[in-house]
């Protein structure tokens, strides 16, 4: 008996979700690098994080509803980038841009927990 699964698992679809929202961070940091896509290796870089985290968030998707994948790799991405900038380009974060920061994770999570509950309480989803 073989059993077809056309759709992750939403295990494993959390875990692509969160690979894409780390590409997405490498993604803006080498678009920031690359000064203009000046920067050879910068804008090469750029394109293979762009390429990963495109691949990563649609594998993400076939088994999370878009609205909430696409806000958490947004999230992940927007909160990534402020922070790994200020380390690497020398980019000063600072008190209310890590306060809004610290309201984008915040809300991350409350989405998370509310696709948890969602899960448990209706069950595995069917494929369309």
């Amino acid at each position: 008996m073989s059993i077809h699964r056309t759709r992750p698992g939403k295990g494993r679809a959390w875990t692509m979700l969160l690979l894409a929202g780390a590409f997405e961070i490498g993604y803006a940091l080498s678009v920031a690098g690359s000064q203009a896509f000046t920067q050879l290796r910068w804008s090469i870089a750029a394109g293979a994080f762009f390429l990963l985290t495109l691949y990563a968030l649609s594998v993400a998707l076939k088994a999370i509803d878009v609205g909430i994948g696409y806000a958490v790799w947004a999230g992940i991405g927007s909160v990534g980038a402020a922070v790994f900038g200020g380390f690497l380009l020398d980019q000063p974060l600072t008190f209310p841009q890590a306060f809004w920061l610290a309201v984008i994770i915040a809300g991350v999570i409350w989405l998370k927990l509310a696709d948890s509950v969602q899960l448990q309480t209706s069950g595995e989803r069917t494929p369309a």
